[in-house]
């Protein structure tokens, strides 16, 4: 049995950390490699491994799936995936908890969890095929950053 067949009809949900990596007034994002939404754009990020934070896992999805560092400023607002079938059951169920971050070094490489990366403004987005709530996460993402005040 494939990871990905061993996560449908779960007996409860996923826990899932992300990872919105902000350089200047672009954002990280991924096209996803693996099912359910393959090549949907998203953050990059994954499953809480046992005994890891949250942001310890999502700064590790960070350089598994793209290769970059980042420092986190912030815990935003989770997001939860739910696919149902056409009996209502549901055939993925995650819980993502994503994270506002600081781009600190290296160029974006897409790997074996991402199809392509890119480098998007806010007001880029809509236009893209994404996953569900990316926009608000985004943009309390960006909030998050530019409260931030400035180093001297």
């Amino acid at each position: 049995m494939s990871e990905t067949e061993s996560r449908l009809f779960p007996a409860r949900p996923f826990v899932g950390a992300s990872i919105a990596v902000i350089r200047g007034d672009r954002v990280l994002l991924a096209a996803r490699a693996n099912a359910p939404m393959r090549g949907v754009w998203t953050l990059p990020g994954g499953l809480v491994e046992a005994g890891e934070t949250l942001a310890e896992a999502a700064l590790r999805e960070l350089r598994e799936e793209v290769g970059l560092e980042a420092r986190v400023v912030g815990v935003l607002s989770p997001t939860e995936i739910i696919d149902r079938d056409a009996e209502g059951r549901a055939r993925h169920h995650y819980v993502v908890h994503p994270h506002a971050a600081l781009w600190q070094g290296g160029e974006p490489t897409a790997g074996p969890e991402a199809l392509a990366v890119r480098w998007a403004r806010l007001d880029e987005v809509p236009g893209l095929a994404t996953t569900p709530g990316l926009v608000g996460t985004l943009t309390e993402a960006f909030a998050r950053v530019s409260a931030l005040e400035p180093v001297l």
